[in-house]
């Protein structure tokens, strides 16, 4: 089943002078979203969970993903949407989480994503520009690298 690790990160980060509620609400912005993908991408999920990582895009969304190819928010909702249930057993774990920085309605977040399936780890450092009105947060940009997986 798709999954994200629940594991809270040594340090879940942010500037010092933000409080731990930021922290963990960064975080939990950002494994909800990997934990709905996982969910999509490893299991025979409802189609409300799609919904969900739809609903998480801003529209204006865009992503360097590892392959250094650029994509819009249509050509990953696409993609994900065509690679459901394509990865059984698919988890996806977040640490690390940390913000960079944070101006008017804008929020810079870097974070350590690890998928793991069939014994497979691979591991990526992401930073990405979340658009926030106080309550709620959009995905706007991501930028991910791929990085070695630990031992």
């Amino acid at each position: 089943m798709g999954r994200r690790s629940r594991e809270a990160p040594d340090d879940a980060g942010g500037s010092a002078e933000r409080g731990a509620p930021d922290r963990d609400e960064l975080t939990a912005v950002v494994a909800a979203l990997h934990f709905d993908l996982a969910e999509v991408l490893g299991t025979d999920c409802a189609p409300k969970v799609f919904d969900r990582v739809a609903a998480a895009l801003d529209e204006q969304f865009t992503s360097v993903v590892t392959t250094g190819q650029t994509v819009d928010r249509e050509m990953l909702l696409t993609g994900v949407w065509s690679a459901r249930n394509t990865q059984p057993g698919l988890e996806i774990a977040v640490s690390d989480v940390r913000e960079i920085a944070r101006s008017g309605n804008l929020v810079i977040v870097r974070f350590t994503a690890e998928n793991r399936m069939a014994g497979v780890v691979t591991r990526r450092v992401s930073t990405a520009v979340l658009v926030t009105d106080g309550r709620t947060h959009l995905w706007r940009s991501v930028h991910e690298t791929s990085t070695p997986a630990e031992s």
